[in-house]
């Protein structure tokens, strides 16, 4: 496994702030939902977990270490990220996609190996793509297409998973695909997942942790049940809303009214 945290985290783009002094330790072995309203700092927090973007103060660290003096291909190793929205190369399939995943894993010597042959062979079957493994990515429906991506993310074999809106523009039938198959990898492979999500009632389904962000700030974190309150809805994304408890999975369930509502 592999930690991942953020000290007093600044910075933005073009001289304007996205995130304030943002700090978090994201738990190790769970999944951490990251939610808030467009534009508080979701996907700019991921990416800066990533090391896609550097802080203009504070640090990201992985394991203890800040992630900017690790070297690209151990960190390459230890964390993946699946972007909002992946452009495979045109005409490539399944199986060659998720083979990308295996690039940090390679050498100039040794470029392709059996341990390599075997870690897309698990992807694809972990990630139920065996039959579809030499289709044509541009052929797949879209929740198979995201979940080829996940694969490649599973072939690079990273404890640390980082995912931004995994369940975009997908239907809710492949939304629910997406999401039993990462905590499936949660649960069954001990993976570290962190990713945003944009509904409320998915999220507290399926988060062991929430971070609830707004302008640029960790505005509160924990369990569901802690952090998804009436109150809280309504600071972080000013709508009204009643929050009861599903009666199925025994979550915060999100009711909203509206901006105006009493």
């Amino acid at each position: 496994m592999a930690t991942l945290s953020a000290n007093r985290l600044t910075l933005g783009y073009q001289r304007q702030a996205i995130l304030r002094e943002l700090s978090l330790e994201l738990p190790e072995g769970r999944i951490s939902v990251l939610v808030g309203s467009n534009g508080c700092g979701k996907s700019t927090l991921l990416k800066a977990l990533a090391r896609l973007l550097t802080p203009w103060q504070g640090q990201v660290a992985l394991d203890g270490e800040d992630i900017r003096q690790r070297p690209t291909r151990a960190v390459a190793r230890t964390l993946s990220l699946l972007p909002q929205h992946p452009v495979a190369p045109e005409g490539i399939s399944v199986r060659q996609l998720v083979g990308l995943g295996r690039h940090p894993h390679q050498s100039w010597l040794a470029q392709w190996s059996e341990d390599d042959e075997r870690a897309v062979a698990q992807a694809l079957s972990r990630t139920g793509l065996d039959d579809l493994s030499e289709q044509r990515v541009e052929t797949l429906s879209g929740g198979q297409r995201q979940r080829a991506w996940i694969a490649m993310a599973v072939a690079q074999d990273t404890p640390l998973m980082l995912l931004d809106e995994p369940t975009s523009f997908l239907d809710l039938t492949h939304q629910m695909e997406v999401l039993e198959l990462l905590v499936s990898l949660n649960r069954d492979a001990g993976k570290t997942i962190v990713m945003v999500l944009h509904d409320l009632n998915l999220a507290c389904r399926y988060a062991d942790h929430i971070v609830a962000i707004r302008e640029g700030r960790v505005h509160a974190q924990g369990r569901p049940q802690a952090v998804i309150t009436r109150e809280r809805v309504k600071e972080i994304f000013q709508l009204e809303c009643r929050v009861i408890e599903d009666p199925f999975f025994h979550t915060p369930l999100c009711i909203p009214f509206g901006k105006g509502a009493a």
